[in-house]
């Protein structure tokens, strides 16, 4: 499911920019700063209905504008779908207005019934923080993931995270003397059921990339990987366990068990068990650098190959200036993900990028 076109109005530094993309590869490129990332995010927003890198959404609108348009245009086999998402700033025109619409083909449609019909993997710099940054990168990325291939997964992410608003705002209650304990109990009952659904989901993602391993990465290249594992640091969510930790609860005015406190943890065969003379070491804290970019690119891979294994269709590959941040060898990795599948590259340099698989491209320039 090719995206075709892109048009953005009042989108950060864009007051109007169409863009028409190939069904296979495409190069955006430009100096820094110019609004190369600024595309991959609105694609990006046209699949989840929220951006990778904004805080609040509506912080990509452009200065001292209300209002801010994304479509696009997707091509399936024997047909066109047109998607578009209205961001605003809550008031338009004077007048009060949800912060985001979404629509497909021009009718309304509610965000989980959006999300999804474009499906991507993106690739960008930030993503070599995953190791070492915070457990809700994680989360996030783990959420990214799911909800392009499961839609039960995104309508119970939703009702999940409503539910913990939901209760903290009763817990906080209960703290100040203001509210019972029997009002959490309908809360309670909806985020284990949802809390449940939504960590089995996390599990089988992870069990599916760490079965993969290094052959997944063979294929791809003669260059050999390492051996990684993701570990899932679960955070599980009963009766029981909301029960003892109860008083520590209303004490914090917070739900402190369930999947939004879940980890994952990288880790690397630890082939001279030196440390701790444990089989495998945690890549956050005895990795080199190498080595945690390098369990990125192998997660990336596996992302792929879930995609197609879930969804039996390919997705877009958007790759947000990470060529600089890899050696030759693993930009050959990078290089040989492209294969058939529809590619959406931005870089400030093209020597970067392997003249062979360019050959025949018209890149996109941008310019200030």
């Amino acid at each position: 499911m090719p995206i075709t076109k892109l048009n953005l109005q009042n989108i950060r530094c864009f007051s109007k920019k169409q863009i028409d993309f190939q069904n296979s590869l495409n190069i955006i490129i430009g100096p820094n700063a110019i609004g190369k990332t600024i595309i991959l995010e609105a694609i990006f927003m046209l699949s989840l209905g929220k951006s990778f890198r904004a805080e609040q959404d509506r912080e990509i609108i452009s200065f001292d504008e209300d209002l801010g348009r994304i479509g696009g245009t997707i091509s399936y086999p024997n047909e066109a779908t047109k998607l578009e998402l209205v961001l605003t700033n809550g008031v338009v025109m004077g007048e009060k207005t949800p912060y985001k619409k979404f629509f497909v083909n021009g009718v309304a449609k509610s965000m989980s019934d959006f999300t999804g019909r474009l499906k991507v993997v993106l690739f960008w710099p930030q993503d070599m923080e995953l190791v070492t940054n915070s457990p809700s990168l994680r989360r996030r990325y783990l959420d990214f993931v799911l909800m392009q291939t499961d839609p039960e997964y995104r309508r119970t992410i939703v009702s999940y995270e409503k539910g913990i608003r939901q209760r903290n705002k009763i817990l906080e209650a209960i703290r100040e003397g203001n509210a019972r304990r029997h009002q959490l109990m309908f809360w309670d009952q909806l985020l284990i059921k949802a809390g449940e659904y939504i960590s089995r989901k996390r599990e089988e993602y992870i069990d599916f990339v760490n079965k993969l391993q290094i052959s997944s990465a063979n294929r791809q290249s003669e260059l050999k990987m390492p051996n990684y594992q993701l570990d899932y640091d679960k955070s599980i969510i009963s009766a029981d366990r909301l029960m003892q930790y109860k008083e520590e609860e209303v004490a914090a005015g917070v739900t402190l068990v369930g999947p939004h406190r879940d980890d994952i943890k990288f880790r690397i065969k630890n082939l001279e068990l030196r440390i701790k003379n444990e089989e495998y070491r945690d890549l956050s804290h005895y990795g080199s650098r190498g080595e945690q970019r390098l369990a990125i690119l192998w997660l990336k891979l596996g992302e792929l190959a879930f995609f197609e294994d879930q969804c039996q269709d390919k997705p877009i590959l958007l790759l947000d200036d990470i060529f600089s941040e890899l050696d030759r060898d693993h930009r050959q990795i990078i290089f040989n993900m492209i294969g058939d599948k529809q590619t959406i590259i931005t870089t400030s340099d093209l020597q970067l990028i392997d003249a062979k698989i360019i050959k025949n491209v018209e890149p996109i320039e941008l310019r200030m």
